[in-house]
């Protein structure tokens, strides 16, 4: 059920629209200000097309294009022009939206990073990539972890970037701390549409919660995103799909209400459950150790592969860019903005 494609709602439904945005070229300050002014018209036209939709989505790199390029004067900030002109835009026309920006950091290589912006204007979700697309992206790594907030109409909200799920453990996370509707935006190109389109389903089934996917669309002239958005229920098909049209936007409606019923009442691939509560029928509870090795390792800072010694691909220089010399931070000890985030009880 997808309330005929957005243009219906129950009462205890959300409209969420997916916008197959054209692949931008952006090169110069000039064009971040024309593509910022083109986002700005699609969140109008957004609102034109589905008077019910509450949020509207644009893909990752909508912004900035697929040049990788870090130059300083393309880079944006939360307080920059591009962020006021979304969030003026998600006022005028009284929806919320979603929106990718290459994020200026003085510390070190930028962040890639997304902000959900309600529809009263103000920024409620800031997120920062945790895995970028190496060795092809230059990104620094996110270190504000994974926000869960309370989205319109009341659905527990998650936002993750592209590479970040082909991960499951990002998709578990997002419903470990609550989510019901989890958006994933992309860049990617069509040698991805295989694995694009299983994650999206894997990540819905195994967590009991929405998944709302969309990439880029069309060429730039060297590179050919594939649109392709995608609305996935929570038992793992596919409830709405968009082709590769250019500026196209796909809408469904959503019912969280329903999430909340499947978790609390489904037995049989309560999955999300059942991972912390192994075998309940033969022992109270369920065990709830940590029999997973890779865990264990990574939490003691230990993680290694058997293989690790004959991994080939360590660093960016295959991609042109240079072997980094500085390690990791680790997670910022405080978020640079706080929203308040709903984490599970």
């Amino acid at each position: 059920m997808s309330g005929l494609g957005g243009l219906n709602k129950s009462p205890a439904g959300l409209v969420v629209g997916l916008v197959q945005l054209q692949l931008p070229v952006v090169e110069t300050p000039a064009q971040l200000a024309m593509q910022a002014e083109r986002i700005v018209e699609m969140v109008g036209k957004a609102r034109r097309g589905y008077a019910a939709m509450d949020l509207v989505v644009f893909p990752e790199y909508s912004l900035h294009g697929l040049s990788m390029s870090t130059a300083s004067e393309l880079m944006c900030s939360l307080d920059g022009p591009e962020v006021a002109a979304f969030k003026a835009a998600c006022a005028r026309h009284r929806i919320w939206g979603c929106f990718s920006l290459m994020e200026r950091n003085p510390q070190g290589n930028p962040y890639n990073s997304g902000v959900i912006i309600d529809d009263a204007g103000e920024i409620v979700l800031y997120y920062r990539k945790l895995h970028p697309w190496v060795p092809v992206e230059p990104w620094e790594p996110g270190n504000l972890g994974i926000p869960v907030i309370d989205g319109p109409r009341g659905v527990k909200l998650a936002l993750i970037i592209c590479h970040d799920g082909m991960f499951p453990e990002m998709a578990r996370e997002c419903a470990y701390k609550g989510a019901e509707l989890m958006i994933r935006t992309a860049g990617y190109t069509a040698p991805i549409r295989h694995a694009w389109q299983i994650t999206n389903q894997a990540n819905a089934f195994q967590n009991l919660m929405y998944t709302a996917s969309v990439c880029l669309c069309g060429s730039d002239g060297s590179f050919d995103s594939m649109g392709e958005a995608m609305f996935c229920n929570f038992d793992g098909s596919v409830i709405q799909q968009g082709g590769g049209r250019a500026d196209e936007i796909i809408a469904c409606e959503i019912r969280p209400d329903l999430v909340r019923d499947a978790r609390v009442y489904w037995g049989v691939e309560n999955n999300i459950y059942q991972f912390g509560h192994r075998g309940y029928v033969a022992v109270a509870g369920g065990a709830m150790d940590c029999p997973y090795t890779f865990m264990q390792d990574m939490v003691a800072g230990e993680y290694r592969l058997p293989w690790e010694a004959e991994v080939a691909v360590t660093d960016g220089t295959s991609c042109g860019f240079a072997a980094p010399m500085r390690k990791y931070g680790g997670p910022a000890a405080e978020p640079v903005v706080t929203f308040k985030t709903v984490h599970a009880a």
